[in-house]
């Protein structure tokens, strides 16, 4: 997540265009017999390339279950490293209070749901999200079938019952705010694909090798940096080999249409001996499955990023058909469906969950706001938004696109005590 001050001003030194990442953890959850069963495709093997020429980084067992992305690997027994800094703990059934809840998502969706509002345009080459060309193609693209949990109507979802609490945890008074972080890029069906030194989530990530253009934009690229003074001169190959050495989590979205795939990267940089990654996920977007229970993603919730950003082309439309993504200063060592992990050591019942959805009060009014804001809104009213990962700010993801008006003093005029937060209907 890129942190965006709530002015247009200049970071001042003491601040970072990042949060930090902390250390990940995961229950893996045996589940009831009366779950319903997920089932994950068989693993296709593909020929990954050699390692490159790096220090060698300590490699964690692989969970339980397996990605259909992944190639499997042979038992890799845990080093004093992983014992030190991750707890791995079977949680056996019946439990009073677990901590997950388990999917009830379709996995194999019915054809009408899979279906585009029109053929997709041509795609001759890499192409960057703040164009005409990507508006088009994003406009003609299923992402996710339209049964998916993202494209849930929640406005009659019944409200938690601890709300109330959940609110007030998050801070009842802290304003709503944007990240300008997460943009992307599109790719023809025959990209060339690299290899990616994956690590240390290696045991979480889809292993490649993966489509990854030159021009694949990191976090935050162009609009962030291209609106504060000194990082204005830099160019997209100074960000992707982070010459300052900002650091922070560095996400990389890369969209594959014609394949209906979507590849992303948690603190990736070029170096001179190739791209190297922390983690990478794989998503099918025609698919309603998640990943397996207890993995992480390039987002801390196991989610994916993509599907859940504000991007121009919707707002041109008037229309976000999809929930967004938000994070929060401090969530919960829980997560609920569709999240499958959790970045976080406590346990106070009070805190959000990986996971937990927010939904604007129906009673809201937007009369006031502009045209472009009234879209964001009318999300939030309609499938409101997943907690994804833990930040400095109560946030929502809009494109970095440099056609993007200014929405932030309209958007501080929404408070957290503006929401609530909903659970699935039994």
């Amino acid at each position: 997540m890129v942190f965006l001050p709530s002015a247009w001003s200049e970071l001042g030194p003491e601040s970072s265009l990042t949060n930090k990442p902390i250390d990940f953890h995961s229950t893996i959850l045996v589940p009831q017999p009366a779950i319903p069963t997920v089932i994950i495709p068989k693993a296709v093997p593909v020929n990954v390339p050699s390692g490159m020429d790096t220090a060698p980084q300590p490699t964690r067992p692989p969970a339980s279950s397996n990605s259909p992305f992944r190639v499997k690997p042979g038992p890799i027994p845990p080093t004093a490293h992983d014992l030190a800094s991750r707890t791995v703990k079977i949680v056996a059934p019946p439990l009073p209070n677990p901590v997950t809840t388990p999917a009830t998502i379709p996995v194999e969706p019915p054809p009408a749901a899979l279906a585009t509002t029109k053929p997709l345009p041509p795609i001759l080459r890499p192409t960057l999200f703040d164009t005409p060309e990507a508006d088009a193609i994003l406009a003609a693209m299923q992402i996710f079938p339209t049964n998916n949990v993202w494209h849930a109507d929640v406005r009659h979802w019944p409200v938690h019952p601890n709300s109330p609490n959940i609110l007030t945890a998050v801070g009842s008074a802290r304003r709503l705010d944007f990240n300008l972080d997460m943009g992307f890029v599109i790719v023809p069906k025959d990209a060339s694909r690299v290899s990616i030194h994956i690590a240390p989530y290696d045991a979480e990530s889809d292993l490649g090798p993966y489509p990854l253009p030159e021009n694949v934009p990191i976090e935050g690229w162009p609009a962030l940096f291209k609106r504060i003074r000194r990082y204005r001169e830099l160019t997209l190959d100074d960000v992707q080999r982070d010459v300052l050495n900002q650091g922070g989590d560095r996400h990389a979205i890369v969209v594959d249409p014609t394949a209906q795939k979507l590849y992303e990267f948690f603190s990736i940089r070029k170096t001179l001996q190739g791209w190297q990654a922390a983690q990478a996920s794989i998503f099918d977007l025609s698919s309603n499955a998640l990943r397996p229970d207890g993995w992480t993603s390039a987002d801390a919730a196991g989610l994916p990023i993509f599907p859940a950003v504000v991007r121009y082309d919707e707002l041109v439309r008037g229309e976000i058909d999809h929930a967004l993504r938000v994070t929060v200063p401090r969530t919960r060592k829980a997560y609920v469906a569709p999240a499958t992990h959790y970045a976080s050591s406590l346990t106070d019942v009070n805190l959000p969950r990986m996971g937990e959805r927010f939904r604007l009060r129906a009673n809201y009014d937007l009369s006031k706001f502009s045209p472009e804001v009234q879209t964001i809104l009318n999300a939030l009213k309609k499938h409101g938004a997943f907690v994804a990962d833990n930040g400095a700010i109560f946030a929502i993801s809009i494109t970095p696109d440099e056609r993007m008006p200014n929405v932030l003093d309209e958007l501080n005029r929404v408070t957290v005590a503006d929401f609530e937060i909903v659970t699935a209907p039994e």
